[in-house]
């Protein structure tokens, strides 16, 4: 896994139900290297810390081999790195492959894998329809937040090198499927539940669903 490049935003202003929201998610290529902070990426805009920022979603991370899906479902689009809203494009990076807790050196920093990206309307806004949000749940490859356990500066070029793997995990791919799923596996939801990796909001929340 290898950061092909580093992205930031600025804020923007849409259109949601005639209302002015602002938003961080039009995020573009930056030469520069980026720091990644505990709470945030330093310099990159969170509009809404209810659901982006904070300790479980510091930076989010996208594949650089599902960039093709979507440029053929949108080839109309504007495309560069970033599109999908990713602080870091990496490449060979698998949702199937990695594991919730899995934790990473990568440049200066100290990363842990968390929870994928459940989107919101603001990605259907960006790509011109709410249509989107299903297509991107039912691929199933939803990019992955990280915890920073040590913050630093990362760039262009740094490789991911696993520290430690997590055990008796789920993942990424598991996860992501298992919170739209109407029936929920429930050896998977024993495993989320017990995943300190993951916030436990969330955690709580899928108690309810225990048969």
């Amino acid at each position: 896994m290898q950061i092909i490049s580093t992205n930031l935003s600025n804020p923007t202003t849409i259109t949601w139900r005639r209302k002015q929201v602002e938003t961080g998610i039009y995020k573009t290529p930056t030469q520069e290297p980026i720091y990644l902070g505990k709470e945030d990426v330093k310099g990159d805009v969170v509009s809404d810390r209810r659901v982006h920022g904070g300790e479980h979603k510091a930076c989010y991370i996208f594949s650089l081999e599902q960039y093709p899906f979507w440029q053929d479902l949108y080839p109309d689009l504007n495309w560069e790195y970033g599109m999908l809203g990713e602080n870091l494009t990496v490449s060979n990076f698998n949702e199937k492959h990695i594991n919730v807790g899995d934790i990473y050196k990568v440049g200066g920093a100290l990363v842990q894998i968390t929870q994928p990206r459940e989107p919101c309307f603001k990605f259907g806004v960006k790509f011109g329809t709410q249509k989107v949000l299903k297509q991107f749940i039912d691929h199933g490859f939803s990019g992955t937040y990280l915890r920073i356990l040590e913050e630093g500066n990362v760039k262009k070029g740094d490789e991911f090198v696993i520290v430690e793997q997590a055990q008796n995990s789920l993942t990424v791919y598991q996860f992501f499927n298992l919170l739209f799923a109407k029936t929920k596996d429930q050896d998977l939801l024993q495993l989320a539940i017990n995943n300190e990796a993951l916030p436990q909001r969330k955690r709580d929340k899928l108690k309810a669903y225990i048969k």
